[in-house]
């Protein structure tokens, strides 16, 4: 996504059913069929994507950014770690409603490494301006790495 971004690409419906893990483990991103180049205007308000994934801003037909994109990775990055889909026990709609209303994400179990729960609430934050950008993502995600690894050599 960092690539992606570089373009000034906005992907607009970041799920996991439109990642694609090949032989080798490596992640392709699919589906770019409601992708758009980000321009500052309030043309970037049509509603596109999938509701569990989707960032707030979209949800309320508001102008958004690539930071749409960083949300739906922090709830992918959720989904990655659990197992489990976003608001299992919601509807679509009710999902929407309550991401937008009452600030509801996924609940992180408590045994989580502190870093990947940082990544995680970061990318989600409510606020676009407190969402990283995908440059720092990368960092956060090389950092988690290497705790990650020193946790499993500890152990």
């Amino acid at each position: 996504m960092k690539y992606v971004h570089g373009f000034a690409l906005i992907h607009r419906d970041l799920k996991s059913d439109n990642l694609l893990i090949s032989a080798d483990k490596s992640i392709k991103i699919a589906d770019f069929g409601v992708a758009r180049i980000e321009v500052q205007t309030e043309g970037m308000t049509p509603e596109t994507g999938t509701y569990c994934w989707m960032a707030p801003e979209m949800i309320q037909h508001r102008p958004y950014t690539q930071k749409v994109d960083v949300y739906s990775f922090g709830i992918g990055l959720w989904e990655l770690i659990t197992g489990m889909l976003p608001f299992q026990n919601m509807t679509a709609v009710q999902a929407a409603f309550a991401v937008v209303n009452k600030g509801v994400r996924p609940t992180i179990p408590h045994d989580y490494l502190p870093v990947l729960t940082e990544i995680m609430t970061r990318c989600w934050d409510g606020n676009p301006d407190s969402r990283p950008a995908f440059t720092e993502v990368v960092r956060m995600l090389e950092h988690a790495e290497t705790e990650i690894m020193t946790t499993v050599r500890k152990a």
